[in-house]
């Protein structure tokens, strides 16, 4: 087979670009892995109800086990980072992934809650880690002119995350139990950390990282962005952490939460696809319309509890806005030019994960005190929180931005070209999913035995 694919040029004026067959590689296990970094973050989204009655708290407690992990996220993400610059890569990356595993096996053998929440905190570790070493990853394996586009199919993982990972991990948990359900990532995450060593391309550690100083990140509007992701975080998963729960009290029946996910989920993918479209045309008036719209689909939410329908239509459209910030957030950060990228990610996943934390923890409030139905409405005033932000930092949110080539992601067919490299040019990635998936499927299968005897 020959050792080099061919893509075509970005834009006219370019040569094309050659990309080794061991770099699509890399990037397709960094996908894999971001995946399951989003499955094992979001899992218990689906899962609440089940471990909540198992384990003998209510469900207001149980989201507990989500503020946890993003505590950790949000405290560790900026210095580990920074901790971590020198060391070559692909070990860093390895240990993450392994950190994901062994989170998840805590999780699935936990006799307590208190350990489960210990075991939140290992994959909150790895996690802090994770995302800053991947989009780095992704940038140093290919072409420079390609950056983008290896930076836009890692970040497919995360929604497939959503789309996939979280309704699968909860269909699991309702055929076999919540156990299985966590046990079988753990699986999965620990045969991709034996693929990534393999397969993944090495990649040396750098010099310290700019990391400015709070002053720098206000002047540069860095700040502003930081916060106003910080919100929209917050206020979003005031309600996403107890969708469930919510789902089931409008109306739908426990058996299908996971394909309610799988649905909402699949919405997301719309709006990640509308932050390709715009995220350099026009990002501050897509990301002003995103959020008034997330806002306003909150304030429908009660006033539609009544009625199944209702309520998923109104929540698709929030999803649908809600696939398009991370994009949008990560770009802004970045094209601040405040800290280095590593560094811009890094403080965006903290904020993402303090605002996490914070929701969870607003939601469960909010929860005993005004009740599922009304629950949308704290979530609401916190997004308009984050739409302030964005409408006032006009320095950390331009009317007019300029056009980053390193960032760009914004040609559909470009990123759709690299998908293609990926699935046609390296059979070994095909091999290696299967052998992920069939090692889950023997894994519930044992599990499903064990049950009936």
């Amino acid at each position: 087979m020959s050792t080099n694919t061919t893509t075509s040029a970005v834009s006219t004026h370019t040569r094309p670009i050659t990309v080794t067959s061991r770099s699509v590689v890399g990037i397709a296990v960094l996908g894999l892995a971001t995946f399951f970094a989003i499955t094992t973050e979001l899992m218990p989204v689906g899962l609440l109800g089940t471990m909540s009655r198992d384990l003998g708290v209510s469900e207001s407690t149980m989201g507990v086990v989500v503020t946890v992990y993003a505590a950790a996220v949000a405290i560790l993400a900026l210095p580990l980072t920074a901790f971590t610059a020198r060391l070559p890569r692909k070990a860093v990356l390895v240990a993450t992934l392994v950190g994901y595993a062994v989170s998840n096996v805590m999780v699935a053998l936990a006799p307590t809650f208190a350990v489960v929440c210990a075991g939140r905190v290992v994959g909150g570790v790895a996690h802090a880690l994770f995302f800053s070493v991947a989009s780095a990853y992704a940038t140093r394996i290919v072409p420079p002119r390609l950056a983008g586009r290896a930076i836009a199919f890692v970040y497919s993982g995360s929604s497939l995350g959503f789309v996939l990972g979280v309704p699968l991990a909860t269909w699991v948990a309702q055929s076999t139990g919540w156990r299985p359900a966590v046990g079988g990532v753990a699986l999965a995450a620990a045969a991709l950390a034996v693929v990534a060593v393999a397969f993944l391309p090495s990649v040396g550690g750098s010099a310290s990282p700019h990391i400015g100083s709070p002053r720098a990140w206000a002047r540069t509007g860095l700040l502003a962005v930081v916060v106003a992701d910080l919100l929209l975080f917050a206020g979003h998963y005031v309600v996403y952490t107890y969708i469930g729960p919510y789902a089931i009290d409008a109306g739908l029946d426990a058996g299908m939460v996971s394909g309610a996910l799988l649905v909402l989920g699949g919405t997301g993918v719309v709006g990640l696809w509308l932050a390709g479209v715009f995220v350099d045309r026009a990002p501050r008036q897509t990301l002003v319309a995103a959020v008034a719209v997330m806002a306003g689909a909150f304030a429908v939410l009660p006033f539609v509890h009544g009625s199944l329908l209702g309520t998923m239509a109104v929540a698709g459209v929030w999803m649908a806005a809600n696939g398009t910030t991370g994009t949008l957030f990560m770009a802004a950060a970045i094209r601040t030019g405040g800290v280095s990228p590593d560094i811009a990610g890094a403080l965006v996943n903290g904020a993402s994960n303090i605002g996490i934390a914070g929701g969870a923890a607003i939601g469960g409030q909010a929860l005993g005190l005004v009740g599922l139905q009304y629950l949308p409405f704290a979530g609401a005033v916190v997004l308009v929180g984050s739409l302030g932000v964005v409408l006032v930092a006009r320095r950390g949110f331009p009317v007019h931005t300029h056009t980053q080539e390193h960032l760009s992601t914004s040609s559909i067919e470009a990123i759709t070209s690299s998908l293609a490299v990926v699935t046609t040019s390296v059979p070994v990635v095909s091999r290696a999913i299967q052998t992920l998936t069939g090692s889950v499927a023997v894994s519930t299968g044992s599990v499903r035995t064990r049950r009936q005897r």
